[in-house]
């Protein structure tokens, strides 16, 4: 068996990276690393004030920043940020430092899941299912370059994270 690598969520804010992903560090005995929590230590604020004072260019630099740090220090699961597959360079190191898994949901799930916009600075101003349909539409063709898809409409969360544990064991070294 080789090296223990990371396993890297990605999806659209609710899909459930977050969730699955602590539950499948637990399962595996792994740490667990949210890179929007990361950039809120970092920032001193939270990710909404983030992208209104800052912009989310600067919210994407800090996102690949925090990453970086991850994917350098001990193997771990990850829920990276719903737009962190739209930079290639980010893409790359994911890839790099792991197994990528795209946790696949239907907007309107998702949007139910968050219960409305869940502060999330990109659903703001309209509705959050519509929001999170053009996100998806922008993004899906970066999602669908992880190396597996995990769909998770009509799934608990208990075996989306078992499904991503299988994942890290048979091709993540754990």
């Amino acid at each position: 068996m080789g090296a223990r690598r990371h396993v890297v969520l990605v999806g659209l804010s609710g899909a459930g990276k977050t969730a699955a992903g602590r539950l499948a560090a637990e399962r595996l005995g792994a740490r667990f690393a949210d890179l929007d929590e990361l950039v809120e230590r970092r920032a001193g604020k939270s990710v909404a004030a983030v992208f209104a004072e800052d912009g989310e260019p600067a919210f994407r630099a800090l996102e690949g920043a925090c990453a970086r740090e991850v994917f350098a220090a001990g193997p771990a699961v990850i829920a990276a940020g719903g737009g962190f597959f739209d930079d290639p360079a980010n893409r790359l190191a994911a890839h790099l430092a792991g197994v990528t898994v795209y946790l696949d949901v239907d907007p309107a799930t998702a949007a139910r899941r968050l219960g409305g916009d869940g502060g999330r600075p990109l659903l703001q101003g309209g509705n959050p299912a519509q929001r999170l349909a053009e996100l998806l539409a922008r993004r899906r063709k970066g999602y669908l370059t992880a190396d597996h898809v995990v769909a998770t409409d009509g799934r608990a969360v208990d075996e989306v994270a078992e499904q991503v544990a299988s994942l890290a064991r048979g091709e993540g070294g754990w």
